[in-house]
């Protein structure tokens, strides 16, 4: 039996690793920052470890006796702002590093990290394959945005440290929906739907995976994956609109009629930032034109990837924000 921890594990996806683990027989402890905090686990038979990423001692303690240690709890700017990208980046890179040096000194057999989706960059303009594990976000390329920069300095510096003989193997789900959001992160994208608040969407495409597929495959990578390795966590490509329009038709509700023209968005974007009293985009909608097509297939083949229809996935998520009455 392994001993393994989860990083994260009051969390969506961590809790739902930590979920999988468990079925597969390893003894699963869970790190949280907050001790009365057991996000969507209250049935399971967990350890639960009191610490940190900022607090390098109880990191340690946490990593002792582990084999291995799957690192979902990675940082998130939580200021309104997420412009103050140099902030983020300093906090998330110290973060990063106090993981992969516990990770060392702990002699752990195996990290493996949950990265993003937005450390995946675009393939060349001349060419027509899909996006892929070969593709890197450059940092800098929207110095705006705290999120995308301070995800590909955590990512970079794991790469770094697989690429001098540390065992890390980097997962990057797409976006994750399913049940156990408990802290409404990309389900606030369902909650809004499911309300019957959007009209129209911007341009571009959306990639989905269900978080239950996911955690499977972050089993697998502790198993099977390989070292220094990026597996894109992703199910089907759908465009935007046609994504909203089924899960508004699950929800019941007018589906969105058409699509922004980009100039629409772009205008939004460049109001927000000249007027204090418009709510702030998301990241995310700043880097909208980021928003691409995935090929999965790295994934589905060396990590048996499994992908549940979308429309099983935001069932089953609508129906957790009602029991929980989100909804």
């Amino acid at each position: 039996m392994y001993n393994v921890l989860v990083l994260g594990a009051a969390g969506f996806i961590g809790g739902h690793i930590a979920k999988k683990a468990q079925e597969v027989g390893w003894k699963v402890h869970g790190l949280r920052r907050n001790p009365s905090s057991s996000g969507h686990l209250q049935n399971l038979d967990i350890k639960w470890i009191d610490g940190n990423l900022d607090d390098y001692d109880s990191l340690q303690k946490a990593l002792a006796g582990m084999d291995f240690v799957f690192h979902a709890a990675g940082y998130y700017p939580s200021d309104q702002d997420p412009r103050n990208t140099s902030k983020h980046i300093e906090a998330a890179a110290a973060q990063m590093k106090n993981v992969i040096r516990a990770y060392r000194e702990a002699r752990v057999k195996r990290l493996i990290y949950t990265s993003s989706l937005t450390t995946i960059g675009h393939p060349p303009q001349n060419g027509t394959r899909l996006a892929d594990e070969q593709d890197f976000y450059k940092l800098g390329s929207l110095p705006d945005n705290g999120y995308y920069e301070s995800k590909s300095v955590m990512e970079n510096l794991a790469l770094d440290a697989a690429a001098v003989g540390y065992d890390i193997v980097i997962l990057n789900p797409s976006t994750v929906f399913g049940p156990g959001d408990v802290h409404v992160s990309t389900g606030q994208i369902l909650v809004i739907i499911a309300r019957g608040k959007v009209l129209a969407v911007p341009p571009g495409v959306i990639n989905i995976i269900d978080v239950r597929d996911a955690a499977a495959a972050h089993i697998n990578a502790a198993r099977i994956g390989k070292s220094g390795e990026r597996y894109i966590l992703g199910g089907e490509n759908y465009p935007l609109l046609e994504a909203v329009g089924i899960i508004a038709d699950i929800a019941n509700v007018k589906p969105p009629l058409f699509t922004l023209p980009t100039w629409s968005v772009d205008a939004f974007i460049q109001l927000s930032d000249l007027l204090p009293f418009i709510p702030y985009p998301q990241n995310h909608l700043r880097a909208y034109q980021h928003l691409q097509a995935y090929n999965v297939e790295k994934a589905l083949r060396v990590l048996s990837l499994g992908s549940r229809f979308l429309e099983e996935t935001v069932r089953d998520s609508l129906g957790w924000f009602k029991n929980q009455g989100i909804l």
